[in-house]
């Protein structure tokens, strides 16, 4: 099967070894018989949460050794978040990718940090961005010294409380010339709830993916758990693994209509 995008996927955080290489081995499986390419995508700390109470990680070091492990046992490429411009050499010495959190996007000092790792850097575009805003942090990356970068739409703002994805942006962000990914679960987040836990759709993954893949995206971000309601960092626009590989059989067969 000639397979026309790429999938980067994974629980949101490290939970442990075991549910961790668990995870990563079943969506291996699943992506080697439908010759998909996999980036497995852990984060080894959440930095960003609602509530000071929310789950932040196992430890940086266990978590990061955790992700070293899928790398090594699996033969996996990782994708892990970086917060600071001293946490890009560290996370690296692991991570194939680094990823922007969106709400860091427009930190010039992170981006550089983690373009001069020679690294690929997968910036996930702001909720308060506009697609056209992205090419000045794709530009800081490049300026830096490195051309392997990717942009991930993630969702806008709406209100306090929801985000809403314009489609429309897919133009502008593939003037950037580098891959360009969908977010097909925080794009449904709820965000800012009075109860300080965020809140999702993910009853709408499957609409939301068929539409990136029907406009062109060059790749899919999911985040993916066993059991999403017993997840320890944003269970609620999770999708269920067991979901998985249907969803990516009906993308697959859209992509090659189109």
């Amino acid at each position: 099967m000639n397979t026309p995008f790429f999938l980067i996927a994974g629980p949101c955080v490290v939970e442990g070894e075991e549910i961790t290489l668990s995870i990563a081995r079943e969506i291996k499986k699943i992506c080697a018989e439908l010759e998909i390419p996999f980036y497995f995508k852990a984060s080894y700390k959440k930095a960003n949460r609602s509530s000071l109470n929310s789950f932040t990680g196992i430890g940086n070091q266990e978590a990061l050794a955790v992700l070293a492990k899928v790398k090594a046992d699996l033969d996996l490429p990782i994708v892990t978040d970086i917060h600071t411009e001293q946490e890009a050499a560290w996370a690296a010495q692991v991570a194939d990718v680094l990823q922007i959190p969106a709400f860091l996007c427009r930190q010039t000092d992170l981006l550089v940090a983690a373009a001069k790792t020679g690294k690929i850097v997968n910036i996930k575009k702001g909720q308060f961005m506009s697609p056209e805003a992205m090419r000045f942090a794709v530009e800081k990356v490049r300026a830096a010294g490195n051309e392997q970068v990717l942009i991930t739409e993630r969702g806008t703002s709406f209100g306090y409380t929801d985000l809403v994805v314009d489609f429309r942006g897919i133009k502008e962000l593939k003037k950037n010339g580098c891959p360009v990914v969908f977010d097909a679960t925080h794009s449904l987040q709820q965000p800012n709830q009075p109860k300080g836990v965020t809140g999702g759709r993910p009853d709408l993954i499957e609409t939301m993916a068929k539409a990136a893949v029907a406009v062109g995206f060059d790749g899919l971000f999911m985040e993916t758990h066993p059991e999403p309601s017993k997840a320890l960092s944003d269970g609620a626009n999770m999708l269920p693994l067991d979901q998985l590989h249907d969803l990516l059989v009906k993308l697959l067969r859209l992509r090659q209509a189109l």
